[in-house]
């Protein structure tokens, strides 16, 4: 038991000295992605060729910090996959994944009976995974040019 201990606590250690620059990562390919509409408009969307349409949703937008849901949606069903929430941190230069589902965002995620190694891990997964999807979205060509402000949010993503 303890071998199994001692082998995962440098795993952790590492996930977490690594995650200021996971989030420098994703701030960086969100300045790539996102355009400078994002800050006069709420909700925009970016189509592209043989991709779904790809929707952002601005959420909150603080003078520092803004919180939003970028999320592909599928025409036929209005499905959304993945769906993921994002906070912004424009003052740090950062950016991380909070959530990939509405249900993750209500859960609670840290306190003083939750182990903080399973918050590092978790956190390591979330933004590996939104690192990957957003250079996927990147080489599919969606970009600073494809989006376009829409007038009002469609209901499909309100929360």
């Amino acid at each position: 038991m303890l071998t199994r201990v001692d082998t995962q606590r440098p795993q952790v250690q590492r996930c977490a000295r690594q995650l200021p620059e996971l989030h420098a990562t994703i701030y960086r390919a969100l300045h790539l992605l996102l355009p400078d509409a994002l800050a006069r408009a709420d909700c925009l969307i970016s189509s592209v060729p043989g991709s779904a349409d790809l929707y952002l949703n601005v959420l909150e937008r603080h003078d520092y910090t803004s919180y939003l849901q970028l999320t592909y949606v599928f025409s036929g069903s209005r499905v959304q996959n993945p769906n993921a929430y994002i906070r912004i941190y424009h003052d740090a230069h950062m950016a991380e994944a909070t959530a990939f589902s509405p249900e993750q965002g209500i859960e609670r995620l840290a306190g003083p009976g939750l182990p903080v190694h399973g918050q590092v891990v978790r956190s390591w997964r979330l933004n590996r995974a939104l690192v990957k999807w957003l250079d996927y979205l990147l080489d599919q060509g969606h970009g600073a040019a494809t989006f376009r402000p829409m007038d009002e949010i469609p209901e499909f993503l309100s929360i």
